[in-house]
């Protein structure tokens, strides 16, 4: 004979806490989902703010292209476009605490994603990556419930990825621009500034904008002078490329004369801004550098202002 089998129902106050840990991933999963949406788009937000900003000495606009023959505003808004899902991937990526080698891994891809957009042009190689640490930066402090500040997403930066960081600094067989130059004049790059935590950004550019926006400056006012403030502090290696020593001393004596008269508190700081932008034209110089730096203090501002602790 068959013994009977037992078919009494599970209670359900068994199956309760596995439920509601279900449930509980499930939210925790949406909400991280929307948050490096957001995140990557207002990474996305904080290189147009960059690129319609001007007057710009030597830098592409929708005025004019700057220093540059092999590039305008359109190419910029392609590779704005294919450096989307990037920006989210990164985040969602730093949420989870992810390696360096992981995050590099997504790099290369959007760097690879940008030169089919421009056609092999470089329009934001320096910003992919200091831009996408950032990203990655915020989005941990975000999923570990920590109040997203300028300081914590610069500890984040340099407690996760400092020492892969730093080791990036010095690859093996690498022959790029920024590499060489940085050799040859002793100046710094982006993997430098991302390496020390983005000094640049949080030192120097985003007082800039804050420090203008608290005294009644205007949004195109505020970057004006944080672009101003990153050209005299940096020693950018874009600029060092195109124009040498000579050109770098230019930048950082016109900035450094620029913020002496008052930055755009000046009733003449247009004109004046403007006269550079034509020097630097002239020049050929193109501070590219600071600009992606530009970008970044946009995204930190926007992150710090529009974030509150979970």
């Amino acid at each position: 004979m068959h013994k009977s089998l037992n078919t009494a129902p599970i209670s359900p106050w068994i199956l309760l806490p596995q439920v509601q840990n279900d449930v509980s991933r499930r939210r925790a999963e949406q909400r991280n989902r929307t948050l490096s949406r957001d995140i990557g788009l207002r990474a996305v937000h904080s290189l147009y703010d960059e690129l319609t900003l001007y007057p710009k000495p030597g830098l592409v606009s929708p005025v004019d292209n700057g220093s540059h023959t092999d590039m305008d505003a359109s190419t910029f808004m392609r590779s704005l476009f294919s450096l989307r899902h990037y920006f989210i991937r990164i985040t969602r990526a730093g949420m989870d605490g992810a390696p360096f080698s992981e995050l590099k891994q997504f790099g290369i891809s959007a760097e690879a994603s940008m030169l089919k957009a421009t056609g092999g042009i470089n329009t934001h190689r320096g910003a992919i990556f200091c831009i996408g640490m950032l990203c990655a930066s915020i989005g941990y402090c975000r999923a570990n419930g920590i109040a997203a500040t300028p300081e914590a997403i610069r500890a984040t930066l340099l407690i996760q990825w400092g020492r892969a960081l730093s080791m990036h600094c010095t690859p093996q067989g690498d022959t790029s621009h920024g590499l060489r130059v940085a050799a040859a004049y002793s100046a710094s790059g982006a993997r430098e500034e991302v390496a020390l935590g983005l000094p640049s950004v949080f030192e120097v550019a985003l007082p800039a904008l804050r420090n203008t926006l608290a005294a009644g400056g205007s949004w195109e006012h505020a970057r004006v002078n944080a672009l101003f403030s990153l050209m005299a502090h940096i020693s950018d290696t874009n600029v060092y490329h195109r124009a040498g020593a000579e050109g770098a001393d230019i930048v950082k004596r016109a900035s450094g004369e620029f913020l002496a008269r008052g930055g755009t508190a000046a009733c003449d700081w247009k004109e004046r801004a403007l006269q550079c932008h034509r020097t630097f034209v002239d020049k050929k110089i193109s501070p590219g550098g600071a600009a992606d730096l530009l970008a970044a203090s946009c995204l930190v501002h926007k992150m710090t202002t529009w974030m509150r602790p979970v």
